[in-house]
């Protein structure tokens, strides 16, 4: 089955203090995302999908995309490696930019400028995330029967894998039931605290369940998904975004809004692996030690770009 992991990297890294989709972090250089796009080919997907800013194209290239370029699938042709820009130019003509806007729309409007490019089964992941080698595998199994049914689905993981010590972070907060998800909430301003606790800050204390699955924007759609991504931004730009130059169409939000009115069923997979990530630069050494182990226990091989 042919599938593709779509890549999203434009995004700026303010809270990291630099661009943390590019920081060599694994033993010999290796960026996150090197990791990720292993996993995923190992796993079976066939296509590497770059959403990128358009500045951003010959780095890309020189850190990791020429190099995929000249791997081989599972049934041994050359993984088919694209690029998509995320800027202002895909943007309706009907919605007038601030003009001191300088973020780009978000992760709904990142899978939109790769619509062009996609036209099988696909995940979408973060650039600066750690997923596991088993997350690749169950989502790339849930796809196969995803292209039969045009549903969704997602790679859950725990709260408390996923906070960090040195600041606050957003997840997808998710409800599930029988396997599917119910509802899912962005809950930007997660905090943990000394003692264990873990609360969402953003407006005083709402405690929260270490034991809550969380999204990672791990998500597995079929092209079918682009017809409802296209209503839901342009719903975004008309009604929500106004002039607010930080206002940003958000993945979790959309599939929650599908869900709730019925239109998207999403299976909820759950990795036997720890996700770990880059929020701010006091992670990376974590991140450095937890890949140097994996290196030495065998997960990977000495190293990735031989």
């Amino acid at each position: 089955m042919k599938a593709a992991l779509v890549i999203m990297a434009a995004g700026m890294g303010s809270r990291y203090g630099g661009n943390k989709q590019v920081d060599g972090v694994g033993p010999n250089g290796e960026i996150l995302m090197e990791y990720s796009i292993y996993d995923a080919i190992r796993a079976g997907f066939t296509k590497v999908v770059f959403i990128i800013k358009p500045e951003m194209v010959d780095m890309m290239k020189n850190l990791c995309g020429d190099r995929v370029a000249r791997r081989k699938t599972r049934d041994g042709e050359n993984v088919e490696v694209c690029y998509a820009f995320q800027d202002f130019s895909s943007v309706p003509d009907f919605y007038q930019i601030p003009a001191d806007r300088v973020k780009p729309f978000g992760t709904t409007h990142a899978v939109l400028c790769a619509r062009d490019v996609i036209r099988e089964p696909f995940c979408v992941i973060n650039a600066d995330d750690y997923y596991g080698v088993d997350a690749f595998r169950i989502v790339y199994e849930e796809l196969g029967r995803l292209a039969e049914t045009g549903e969704a689905t997602m790679v859950g993981y725990l709260l408390k894998n996923t906070v960090s010590i040195n600041g606050t972070v957003s997840r997808g907060v998710c409800q599930t039931e029988n396997g599917n998800l119910t509802g899912v909430k962005e809950t930007l301003k997660i905090q943990l605290f000394p003692d264990g606790s873990i609360a969402d800050v953003a407006d005083g204390r709402v405690d929260l369940d270490p034991d809550t699955v969380v999204s990672m924007n791990f998500w597995g759609f079929t092209p079918g998904i682009f017809k409802e991504m296209e209503a839901y931004f342009e719903d975004f730009l008309r009604n929500r975004a106004g002039t607010n130059i930080k206002a940003e169409c958000l993945l979790p939000n959309m599939v929650g809004e599908l869900v709730d009115e019925g239109r998207l069923t999403v299976s909820v997979l759950h990795s036997a692996d720890r996700w770990f990530g880059m929020t701010y630069h006091e992670d990376r050494q974590n991140v450095a030690d937890e890949l140097k182990k994996l290196h030495d226990n065998g997960t990977y091989p000495k190293s990735l770009r031989d």
